[in-house]
Parts: C-alpha cells; sequence; structure tokens
C-alpha cells in the first residue's frame, strides 16, 4: 500500500474519485426513488469516509498514531446522518433503507480509500442488487400478517354507505373486528374501525381505496 512519490497524488485522487463514483452509483437509484437521502448525500457521504481515511493512513504516517482511529469513528458518526433519514408516517417507519445505504457507501468509500479496490466495487455491485433488484424477489416472500389497526372514517351518513365500505374492504381481504360510530354533523358520520390485513396487503392500499370510495370525507389509520 505504499506510494512512490511521483504516483502519490495520482493515486490519492483516483481513490477518491472511485468513491465519488461508488458512491454516485448508489445514490442514483435512491435518487429516482425520491428518497430522504439522494444522488448528491451519498456521494459526498462515500467521499467523506474515504477522505476521512486517507487521513488516518497518510496524515498521521510515522506519528505513531493508531490509523484505525478515524476509520472506526465513520462507522459511528454516519450513524447520525442515517437517524436523520428515518421518519415515523402513520403506517409506519419509513428512510431505514436510506439510512442503511448511506452506512454502506460510507463503508464504500473507506474501502477505495484503503485501496481495497475489489471489495469496493463487490460491494458497490451487491448492494446496487440489493435496492434495485431485490424489491421484486420481496413480492414473493411469505409476510406475517400486520396486526390489527384503527381505520377513522368520515363519510356521509345515507343508506348503503356502511356496507360499500365494508364490501370494499372485504375484496382487499381485510377483516373488521370491531366497528365504533359516532353520529356527526351536517349529515356525516364517523367510524372507528378495527381491522386486521392479512399479508401482502398494506395500509396505503386500503387508504387510498376507502378514500377514493363515494361519499367519503377523510379517512386515516390512528393506530
Amino acid at each position: 500500500m505504499g506510494f512512490s512519490l511521483v504516483l502519490e497524488p495520482l493515486e490519492l485522487a483516483g481513490r477518491l474519485v472511485l468513491a465519488v463514483v461508488l458512491g454516485g452509483i448508489i445514490g442514483i437509484e435512491r435518487e429516482v426513488l425520491e428518497k430522504p437521502a439522494g444522488f448528491r448525500t451519498h456521494i459526498l457521504v462515500a467521499l467523506g469516509a474515504a477522505t476521512f481515511t486517507l487521513i488516518s493512513l497518510y496524515g498521521f504516517f510515522g506519528t505513531g498514531a493508531d490509523p484505525a482511529r478515524i476509520a472506526s469513528n465513520i462507522v459511528v458518526g454516519i450513524g447520525f446522518i442515517g437517524a436523520g433519514t428515518i421518519w415515523r408516517h402513520p403506517t409506519g417507519v419509513g428512510g431505514l433503507t436510506t439510512a442503511a445505504s448511506l452506512w454502506m457507501v460510507a463503508a464504500i468509500g473507506t474501502a477505495a480509500a484503503s485501496g481495497f479496490y475489489l471489495v469496493a466495487l463487490l460491494a458497490t455491485g451487491l448492494a446496487w442488487a440489493v435496492l434495485h433488484l431485490f424489491p421484486r424477489v420481496e413480492r414473493w416472500l411469505p409476510r406475517r400478517a400486520t396486526g390489527l389497526g384503527v381505520l377513522a372514517v368520515t363519510m356521509a351518513d345515507r343508506p348503503g354507505q356502511l356496507g360499500a365500505l365494508g364490501t370494499l374492504l372485504g375484496q382487499h381481504k381485510a377483516n373488521i373486528e370491531s366497528v365504533e360510530m359516532e353520529a356527526a354533523r351536517d349529515g356525516k358520520v364517523s367510524l372507528h374501525l378495527g381491522v386486521r390485513l392479512p399479508p401482502h396487503v398494506r395500509r396505503e392500499d386500503i387508504l387510498m381505496a376507502v378514500a377514493d370510495l363515494e361519499g367519503v370525507e377523510a379517512a386515516s389509520w390512528t393506530s
């Protein structure tokens, strides 16, 4: 891993450029899906990890300092950035995959800067495959039931409206386990339905279908 005096600047630059390219490959996939951290963020994380690694390896060479100290803190530090991409929404938690991809590009940048080119390239290819190809595989994997949730619906108070809602949920194989009804003003009724969803049925899909039902004014998952 040593350098000649002539090639050292070129090889240092090459390692940084490689980190930028590999980080960008992962970032493009996240950018296309409009995730919280996209193309530039992934590049900067990979480049930052590579820069810190080079400083750790060669900036303190000959001083007796442990070259692994900065690299080890990259792993800890990237957690703060990754945590910023995780957010909670009414139907669950989002951003976990993006946080993991940021952690991954930090590792790729560290590998590129350390001269482990094969590891950096293979890790990039595998990470891209997991992000781009594995969602198709996930559709065929068995999933556990999503459990019981409470669906709040405000809709017009007219004959047949509740039956239409029940029919819609039945078409999605969702079971209604409890119903609480509260009369509202202006000819509306407020419902809280205990709904259990089967595997492969997402809460988002149910919510969109209910919201599109004629007579429904508002719909949301409360738990």
